[in-house]
Protein backbone atom coordinates (compact mmCIF):
# COMPACT_ATOMS: atom_id res chain seq x y z
CA UNK A 1 0.00 0.00 0.00
CA UNK A 2 1.78 3.14 -1.25
CA UNK A 3 -0.26 5.85 0.53
CA UNK A 4 0.26 6.34 4.26
CA UNK A 5 -2.94 8.38 4.40
CA UNK A 6 -4.98 5.64 2.74
CA UNK A 7 -3.41 2.99 4.98
CA UNK A 8 -4.22 4.93 8.17
CA UNK A 9 -7.76 5.80 7.12
CA UNK A 10 -8.53 2.27 5.90
CA UNK A 11 -7.05 0.69 9.04
CA UNK A 12 -8.82 3.01 11.50
CA UNK A 13 -12.11 2.75 9.62
CA UNK A 14 -11.82 -1.04 9.49
CA UNK A 15 -11.21 -1.19 13.26
CA UNK A 16 -14.15 1.14 13.96
CA UNK A 17 -16.41 -0.84 11.63
CA UNK A 18 -15.39 -4.13 13.24
CA UNK A 19 -15.91 -2.76 16.75
CA UNK A 20 -19.29 -1.31 15.78
CA UNK A 21 -20.29 -4.59 14.17
CA UNK A 22 -19.35 -6.63 17.25
CA UNK A 23 -21.05 -4.08 19.51
CA UNK A 24 -24.16 -4.02 17.31
CA UNK A 25 -24.29 -7.82 17.19
CA UNK A 26 -23.91 -8.10 20.95
CA UNK A 27 -26.48 -5.33 21.43
CA UNK A 28 -28.84 -7.04 19.04
CA UNK A 29 -28.66 -10.30 20.96
CA UNK A 30 -29.01 -8.57 24.31
CA UNK A 31 -31.90 -6.46 23.01
CA UNK A 32 -33.70 -9.54 21.72
CA UNK A 33 -33.39 -11.15 25.14
CA UNK A 34 -34.68 -7.99 26.84
CA UNK A 35 -37.53 -7.74 24.34
CA UNK A 36 -38.40 -11.39 24.94
CA UNK A 37 -38.59 -10.80 28.67
CA UNK A 38 -40.67 -7.66 28.13
CA UNK A 39 -43.14 -9.48 25.88
CA UNK A 40 -43.37 -12.33 28.39
CA UNK A 41 -44.23 -9.85 31.13
CA UNK A 42 -46.89 -8.33 28.90
CA UNK A 43 -48.25 -11.81 28.17
CA UNK A 44 -48.37 -12.55 31.89
CA UNK A 45 -50.24 -9.29 32.53
CA UNK A 46 -52.67 -10.22 29.77
CA UNK A 47 -53.33 -13.57 31.47
CA UNK A 48 -53.94 -11.80 34.79
CA UNK A 49 -56.35 -9.43 33.08
CA UNK A 50 -58.28 -12.30 31.51
CA UNK A 51 -58.38 -14.09 34.86
CA UNK A 52 -59.78 -11.05 36.69
CA UNK A 53 -62.34 -10.22 34.01
CA UNK A 54 -63.83 -13.72 33.75
CA UNK A 55 -66.54 -14.60 36.33
CA UNK A 56 -66.44 -18.31 35.66
CA UNK A 57 -70.31 -18.66 35.46
CA UNK A 58 -70.94 -18.30 31.75
CA UNK A 59 -69.18 -18.71 28.44
CA UNK A 60 -67.85 -15.38 27.13
CA UNK A 61 -65.63 -14.12 24.32
CA UNK A 62 -63.31 -11.16 24.78
CA UNK A 63 -62.41 -8.88 21.83
CA UNK A 64 -60.20 -10.78 19.36
CA UNK A 65 -56.74 -9.55 18.33
CA UNK A 66 -54.81 -11.23 15.51
CA UNK A 67 -51.55 -11.36 17.43
CA UNK A 68 -53.13 -12.69 20.66
CA UNK A 69 -55.01 -15.93 21.29
CA UNK A 70 -56.46 -17.12 24.60
CA UNK A 71 -58.69 -19.80 26.12
CA UNK A 72 -60.34 -20.20 29.52
CA UNK A 73 -61.13 -23.78 30.58
CA UNK A 74 -63.32 -24.75 33.54
CA UNK A 75 -63.59 -28.45 34.42
CA UNK A 76 -62.52 -29.46 30.91
CA UNK A 77 -65.08 -27.07 29.46
CA UNK A 78 -64.10 -24.15 27.23
CA UNK A 79 -65.80 -21.11 28.72
CA UNK A 80 -63.94 -18.28 26.90
CA UNK A 81 -61.84 -18.07 23.76
CA UNK A 82 -60.49 -15.51 21.34
CA UNK A 83 -61.46 -17.28 18.13
CA UNK A 84 -64.16 -19.76 17.19
CA UNK A 85 -61.53 -22.04 15.63
CA UNK A 86 -59.76 -22.54 18.97
CA UNK A 87 -61.93 -25.37 20.26
CA UNK A 88 -59.10 -27.58 21.45
CA UNK A 89 -56.49 -26.70 24.07
CA UNK A 90 -53.74 -24.56 22.64
CA UNK A 91 -51.15 -26.42 24.69
CA UNK A 92 -50.90 -28.81 27.62
CA UNK A 93 -52.27 -27.74 30.97
CA UNK A 94 -48.82 -27.26 32.43
CA UNK A 95 -48.35 -23.91 34.20
CA UNK A 96 -45.65 -21.66 32.79
CA UNK A 97 -44.30 -20.44 29.47
CA UNK A 98 -43.87 -22.58 26.39
CA UNK A 99 -44.33 -22.71 22.63
CA UNK A 100 -47.03 -24.16 20.40
CA UNK A 101 -47.83 -24.40 16.71
CA UNK A 102 -51.32 -23.71 15.44
CA UNK A 103 -53.20 -21.66 12.90
CA UNK A 104 -50.08 -21.74 10.68
CA UNK A 105 -47.83 -19.83 13.12
CA UNK A 106 -45.42 -20.35 15.95
CA UNK A 107 -46.79 -18.99 19.25
CA UNK A 108 -45.38 -18.13 22.65
CA UNK A 109 -47.76 -19.60 25.26
CA UNK A 110 -48.47 -19.05 28.95
CA UNK A 111 -50.62 -21.42 31.02
CA UNK A 112 -52.02 -20.13 34.36
CA UNK A 113 -54.26 -21.92 36.89
CA UNK A 114 -56.83 -19.72 38.65
CA UNK A 115 -57.43 -21.21 42.11
CA UNK A 116 -60.26 -18.80 42.86
CA UNK A 117 -62.47 -19.88 39.97
CA UNK A 118 -60.86 -23.27 39.29
CA UNK A 119 -60.04 -22.17 35.77
CA UNK A 120 -57.12 -22.76 33.41
CA UNK A 121 -56.21 -19.66 31.44
CA UNK A 122 -54.09 -20.11 28.32
CA UNK A 123 -52.76 -17.11 26.35
CA UNK A 124 -50.51 -17.07 23.28
CA UNK A 125 -48.73 -14.46 21.14
CA UNK A 126 -47.31 -14.91 17.65
CA UNK A 127 -43.52 -15.11 17.86
CA UNK A 128 -42.98 -13.69 14.34
CA UNK A 129 -44.77 -10.48 15.30
CA UNK A 130 -42.72 -10.36 18.46
CA UNK A 131 -39.48 -10.58 16.50
CA UNK A 132 -40.63 -8.03 13.94
CA UNK A 133 -41.40 -5.52 16.63
CA UNK A 134 -38.17 -6.25 18.49
CA UNK A 135 -36.11 -5.99 15.33
CA UNK A 136 -37.78 -2.71 14.42
CA UNK A 137 -36.84 -1.23 17.77
CA UNK A 138 -33.31 -2.63 17.64
CA UNK A 139 -32.78 -1.49 14.03
CA UNK A 140 -33.73 2.04 14.95
CA UNK A 141 -31.09 1.92 17.68
CA UNK A 142 -28.36 0.30 15.54
CA UNK A 143 -29.02 2.19 12.29
CA UNK A 144 -27.51 5.49 13.49
CA UNK A 145 -24.31 3.61 14.37
CA UNK A 146 -24.09 2.12 10.88
CA UNK A 147 -24.91 5.42 9.21
CA UNK A 148 -22.25 7.09 11.33
CA UNK A 149 -19.46 5.01 9.77
CA UNK A 150 -19.24 7.14 6.57
CA UNK A 151 -19.28 10.28 8.71
CA UNK A 152 -16.54 8.77 10.87
CA UNK A 153 -14.59 7.98 7.70
CA UNK A 154 -14.84 11.61 6.57
CA UNK A 155 -13.76 12.91 9.96
CA UNK A 156 -10.86 10.43 10.04
CA UNK A 157 -9.84 11.57 6.54
CA UNK A 158 -9.77 15.20 7.66
CA UNK A 159 -7.94 14.42 10.89
CA UNK A 160 -5.34 12.18 9.22
CA UNK A 161 -4.85 14.71 6.43
CA UNK A 162 -4.32 17.41 9.02
CA UNK A 163 -1.90 15.17 10.90
CA UNK A 164 0.08 14.43 7.73
CA UNK A 165 0.34 18.10 6.74
CA UNK A 166 3.90 18.48 8.11
CA UNK A 167 4.94 15.49 6.00
CA UNK A 168 3.31 17.05 2.93
CA UNK A 169 5.06 20.34 3.64
CA UNK A 170 8.40 18.56 3.89
CA UNK A 171 7.71 16.67 0.66
CA UNK A 172 6.71 19.92 -1.07
CA UNK A 173 9.92 21.64 0.00
CA UNK A 174 12.04 18.78 -1.29
CA UNK A 175 10.08 18.63 -4.55
CA UNK A 176 10.43 22.36 -5.21
CA UNK A 177 14.17 22.45 -4.55
CA UNK A 178 16.34 23.12 -7.56
CA UNK A 179 19.00 20.59 -8.47
CA UNK A 180 21.72 22.94 -7.21
CA UNK A 181 19.89 23.98 -4.03
CA UNK A 182 21.45 22.18 -1.09
CA UNK A 183 20.32 24.62 1.60
CA UNK A 184 18.79 23.08 4.76
CA UNK A 185 15.08 22.31 4.81
CA UNK A 186 13.12 24.65 7.09
CA UNK A 187 9.98 23.45 8.93
CA UNK A 188 8.33 26.18 11.05
CA UNK A 189 6.55 23.82 13.46
CA UNK A 190 8.63 20.66 13.63
CA UNK A 191 6.71 17.67 14.98
CA UNK A 192 8.58 15.21 17.15
CA UNK A 193 7.81 12.32 14.76
CA UNK A 194 9.53 14.18 11.89
CA UNK A 195 12.53 15.35 13.89
CA UNK A 196 14.72 12.38 12.90
CA UNK A 197 13.74 12.63 9.23
CA UNK A 198 14.30 16.39 9.29
CA UNK A 199 17.78 16.11 10.81
CA UNK A 200 18.73 13.22 8.51
CA UNK A 201 17.70 15.13 5.38
CA UNK A 202 19.58 18.26 6.41
CA UNK A 203 22.64 16.18 7.32
CA UNK A 204 22.47 14.57 3.87
CA UNK A 205 22.19 18.02 2.26
CA UNK A 206 25.30 19.16 4.12
CA UNK A 207 27.24 16.06 3.09
CA UNK A 208 26.19 16.47 -0.55
CA UNK A 209 27.13 20.13 -0.51
CA UNK A 210 30.51 19.36 0.98
CA UNK A 211 31.13 16.58 -1.56
CA UNK A 212 30.13 18.78 -4.52
CA UNK A 213 32.24 21.69 -3.28
CA UNK A 214 35.19 19.37 -2.84
CA UNK A 215 34.74 17.96 -6.34
CA UNK A 216 34.45 21.41 -7.92
CA UNK A 217 37.50 22.70 -6.04
CA UNK A 218 39.51 19.64 -7.02
CA UNK A 219 38.53 19.93 -10.70
CA UNK A 220 39.18 23.66 -10.83
CA UNK A 221 42.45 23.48 -8.91
CA UNK A 222 43.71 20.51 -10.87
CA UNK A 223 42.86 22.12 -14.21
CA UNK A 224 44.43 25.45 -13.25
CA UNK A 225 47.56 23.80 -11.85
CA UNK A 226 47.99 21.69 -14.99
CA UNK A 227 47.78 24.67 -17.32
CA UNK A 228 51.15 26.07 -16.25
CA UNK A 229 53.29 22.97 -16.90
CA UNK A 230 51.43 22.29 -20.15
CA UNK A 231 52.20 25.80 -21.38
CA UNK A 232 55.85 25.26 -20.45
CA UNK A 233 55.86 21.93 -22.31
CA UNK A 234 54.44 23.57 -25.44
CA UNK A 235 57.14 26.22 -25.35
CA UNK A 236 59.82 23.55 -25.05
CA UNK A 237 58.21 21.55 -27.87
CA UNK A 238 58.27 24.64 -30.06
CA UNK A 239 61.97 25.09 -29.40
CA UNK A 240 62.66 21.40 -29.90
CA UNK A 241 60.86 21.32 -33.24
CA UNK A 242 63.60 23.49 -34.77
CA UNK A 243 66.28 21.01 -33.73
CA UNK A 244 64.63 17.77 -34.93
CA UNK A 245 63.79 16.54 -38.39
CA UNK A 246 60.28 17.36 -39.59
CA UNK A 247 59.38 13.66 -39.97
CA UNK A 248 60.47 12.60 -36.46
CA UNK A 249 57.72 10.16 -35.36
CA UNK A 250 58.55 10.26 -31.65
CA UNK A 251 58.31 14.04 -31.62
CA UNK A 252 54.94 13.93 -33.43
CA UNK A 253 53.58 11.49 -30.86
CA UNK A 254 54.90 13.61 -28.01
CA UNK A 255 53.31 16.73 -29.46
CA UNK A 256 50.00 14.90 -29.95
CA UNK A 257 50.11 13.74 -26.32
CA UNK A 258 50.68 17.27 -25.04
CA UNK A 259 47.84 18.55 -27.24
CA UNK A 260 45.55 15.84 -25.85
CA UNK A 261 46.54 16.77 -22.29
CA UNK A 262 45.77 20.43 -22.95
CA UNK A 263 42.44 19.46 -24.48
CA UNK A 264 41.58 17.40 -21.40
CA UNK A 265 42.39 20.31 -19.09
CA UNK A 266 40.27 22.70 -21.12
CA UNK A 267 37.38 20.24 -21.08
CA UNK A 268 37.63 19.88 -17.30
CA UNK A 269 37.53 23.65 -16.96
CA UNK A 270 34.52 23.82 -19.27
CA UNK A 271 32.76 21.17 -17.24
CA UNK A 272 33.42 23.14 -14.07
CA UNK A 273 32.32 26.45 -15.56
CA UNK A 274 29.05 24.97 -16.83
CA UNK A 275 27.66 24.44 -13.33
CA UNK A 276 24.51 26.40 -12.47
CA UNK A 277 26.35 28.70 -10.06
CA UNK A 278 28.66 29.90 -12.83
CA UNK A 279 26.23 31.03 -15.49
CA UNK A 280 22.53 30.58 -14.56
CA UNK A 281 22.27 34.31 -13.85
CA UNK A 282 23.76 35.15 -17.27
CA UNK A 283 20.88 33.86 -19.38
CA UNK A 284 19.90 36.32 -22.10
CA UNK A 285 18.15 36.40 -25.47
CA UNK A 286 20.54 35.32 -28.21
CA UNK A 287 20.34 34.39 -31.86
CA UNK A 288 21.35 30.74 -32.13
CA UNK A 289 21.95 31.03 -35.88
CA UNK A 290 24.33 33.96 -35.37
CA UNK A 291 26.08 32.10 -32.55
CA UNK A 292 26.61 29.14 -34.89
CA UNK A 293 28.17 31.47 -37.48
CA UNK A 294 30.61 32.87 -34.92
CA UNK A 295 31.66 29.44 -33.62
CA UNK A 296 32.08 28.05 -37.13
CA UNK A 297 34.32 31.02 -38.00
CA UNK A 298 36.65 30.22 -35.09
CA UNK A 299 36.91 26.51 -35.97
CA UNK A 300 36.89 26.72 -39.76
CA UNK A 301 40.63 26.07 -40.02
CA UNK A 302 40.26 22.62 -38.41
CA UNK A 303 37.85 21.59 -41.18
CA UNK A 304 40.04 23.06 -43.92
CA UNK A 305 42.99 20.98 -42.75
CA UNK A 306 40.97 17.81 -43.46
CA UNK A 307 39.40 19.27 -46.62
CA UNK A 308 35.95 18.81 -45.11
CA UNK A 309 32.87 20.65 -46.39
CA UNK A 310 31.28 22.63 -43.53
CA UNK A 311 27.78 24.01 -44.16
CA UNK A 312 25.44 26.21 -42.12
CA UNK A 313 21.72 26.16 -42.82
CA UNK A 314 18.63 27.62 -41.20
CA UNK A 315 17.46 31.06 -40.18
CA UNK A 316 17.54 33.47 -37.28
CA UNK A 317 16.00 31.95 -34.14
CA UNK A 318 16.02 33.25 -30.57
CA UNK A 319 16.65 31.22 -27.44
CA UNK A 320 17.41 32.10 -23.83
CA UNK A 321 20.74 30.93 -22.55
CA UNK A 322 24.29 31.67 -21.54
CA UNK A 323 26.40 32.67 -24.57
CA UNK A 324 29.62 31.10 -23.26
CA UNK A 325 27.92 27.79 -22.38
CA UNK A 326 26.08 27.50 -25.70
CA UNK A 327 29.26 28.38 -27.58
CA UNK A 328 31.03 25.61 -25.65
CA UNK A 329 28.24 23.21 -26.55
CA UNK A 330 28.51 23.99 -30.25
CA UNK A 331 32.32 23.91 -30.18
CA UNK A 332 32.25 20.41 -28.72
CA UNK A 333 29.73 19.21 -31.30
CA UNK A 334 31.79 20.66 -34.16
CA UNK A 335 35.05 19.26 -32.71
CA UNK A 336 33.38 15.85 -32.41
CA UNK A 337 32.15 16.01 -36.03
CA UNK A 338 35.57 17.17 -37.26
CA UNK A 339 37.42 14.32 -35.51
CA UNK A 340 35.12 11.52 -36.62
CA UNK A 341 34.50 12.65 -40.20
CA UNK A 342 37.10 11.38 -42.69
CA UNK A 343 39.05 13.72 -44.95
CA UNK A 344 36.91 15.14 -47.73
CA UNK A 345 33.74 14.41 -45.73
CA UNK A 346 30.84 16.73 -44.98
CA UNK A 347 29.52 18.40 -41.82
CA UNK A 348 26.27 20.34 -41.72
CA UNK A 349 25.03 22.64 -38.97
CA UNK A 350 21.35 23.59 -38.91
CA UNK A 351 19.67 26.15 -36.63
CA UNK A 352 15.98 26.68 -37.28
CA UNK A 353 12.63 27.03 -35.47
CA UNK A 354 10.49 23.89 -35.29
CA UNK A 355 7.04 24.65 -33.91
CA UNK A 356 7.43 26.04 -30.41
CA UNK A 357 11.06 24.99 -30.27
CA UNK A 358 14.41 25.79 -31.82
CA UNK A 359 16.40 22.90 -33.26
CA UNK A 360 20.19 22.87 -33.38
CA UNK A 361 21.52 19.95 -35.43
CA UNK A 362 25.11 18.97 -36.18
CA UNK A 363 25.45 16.02 -38.57
CA UNK A 364 28.44 14.45 -40.26
CA UNK A 365 29.25 11.87 -42.93
CA UNK A 366 31.47 9.77 -40.67
CA UNK A 367 31.07 6.07 -39.79
CA UNK A 368 28.12 6.82 -37.52
CA UNK A 369 27.07 5.32 -34.18
CA UNK A 370 25.23 2.06 -33.59
CA UNK A 371 21.65 2.73 -32.37
CA UNK A 372 22.29 0.45 -29.40
CA UNK A 373 25.00 2.88 -28.23
CA UNK A 374 22.89 6.05 -28.42
CA UNK A 375 22.15 5.96 -24.69
CA UNK A 376 25.85 5.62 -23.75
CA UNK A 377 27.35 8.34 -25.94
CA UNK A 378 26.69 11.15 -23.45
CA UNK A 379 28.29 9.30 -20.55
CA UNK A 380 31.68 10.41 -19.25
CA UNK A 381 34.80 8.94 -20.85
CA UNK A 382 32.79 6.86 -23.31
CA UNK A 383 34.33 6.21 -26.74
CA UNK A 384 32.10 3.45 -28.00
CA UNK A 385 32.53 2.99 -31.69
CA UNK A 386 35.88 1.48 -32.68
CA UNK A 387 35.59 2.88 -36.21
CA UNK A 388 35.19 6.36 -34.83
CA UNK A 389 38.12 5.83 -32.50
CA UNK A 390 40.34 5.10 -35.45
CA UNK A 391 39.39 8.41 -37.00
CA UNK A 392 40.00 10.36 -33.79
CA UNK A 393 43.28 12.14 -33.35
CA UNK A 394 42.61 13.23 -29.77
CA UNK A 395 39.81 13.13 -27.25
CA UNK A 396 39.12 12.53 -23.60
CA UNK A 397 35.51 11.37 -23.63
CA UNK A 398 34.15 14.51 -21.93
CA UNK A 399 33.00 16.60 -24.91
CA UNK A 400 29.56 15.04 -25.35
CA UNK A 401 29.12 14.81 -21.59
CA UNK A 402 29.53 18.59 -21.44
CA UNK A 403 27.09 18.95 -24.34
CA UNK A 404 24.45 16.97 -22.47
CA UNK A 405 25.17 18.87 -19.24
CA UNK A 406 24.78 22.28 -20.89
CA UNK A 407 21.60 21.15 -22.68
CA UNK A 408 20.09 20.03 -19.36
CA UNK A 409 20.95 23.37 -17.75
CA UNK A 410 19.05 25.09 -20.57
CA UNK A 411 16.07 22.74 -20.20
CA UNK A 412 16.82 21.44 -23.70
CA UNK A 413 16.66 17.86 -24.95
CA UNK A 414 19.74 16.26 -26.46
CA UNK A 415 19.37 13.25 -28.74
CA UNK A 416 21.12 11.32 -31.51
CA UNK A 417 19.77 10.17 -34.87
CA UNK A 418 21.17 8.88 -38.16
CA UNK A 419 22.67 11.56 -40.38
CA UNK A 420 20.94 12.76 -43.56
CA UNK A 421 24.18 11.88 -45.38
CA UNK A 422 24.79 8.34 -46.63
CA UNK A 423 26.50 7.59 -43.31
CA UNK A 424 27.23 9.35 -40.06
CA UNK A 425 25.42 10.61 -36.98
CA UNK A 426 23.29 13.66 -36.22
CA UNK A 427 23.37 15.32 -32.79
CA UNK A 428 20.14 17.22 -32.12
CA UNK A 429 19.56 19.79 -29.36
CA UNK A 430 15.97 20.97 -29.01
CA UNK A 431 15.51 24.30 -27.16
CA UNK A 432 12.39 26.20 -26.25
CA UNK A 433 11.81 29.45 -28.08
CA UNK A 434 12.98 32.50 -26.19
CA UNK A 435 9.49 33.90 -25.67
CA UNK A 436 8.36 30.68 -23.94
CA UNK A 437 11.32 30.41 -21.56
CA UNK A 438 11.04 31.84 -18.07
CA UNK A 439 13.04 35.02 -17.62
CA UNK A 440 15.69 34.54 -15.04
Amino acid sequence: MRSIRFFLIASILAVITLCNFVAALQGYRASLEEAEQLFDRQLYQTVELITNLHTGHFESRLPHQGDLAYQVWHNDKLVALSSASLTTPITDFSPGFGHANFDGYRWRTLVHYDNTHDNWVIAAERTDLRYMLAESVITQAVLPILLGIPLAGLLIWLIVSRGLKPLRDLSGQLKNKQANDLTPVEIPELKSELAQVYHSINALMRRLGTALDREKRFTADAAHELRTPISALKVQLHNLREELPAENQAFAELEAGVERMQHLVEQLLSLYRSTPEEFSRNFTHLNLYQLAQDVIATQHDDFEKKQQVLELEGEECLVEGDPFALATLLQNLLSNANKYTPEGGSVRVTAEPVGNHVCLKVEDSGPGIAPTDYGKVFERFQRLNSKREVAATQGCGLGLTIVRHIADLHHARASIAPSSFDSGAAFIILFKKAEENEHR
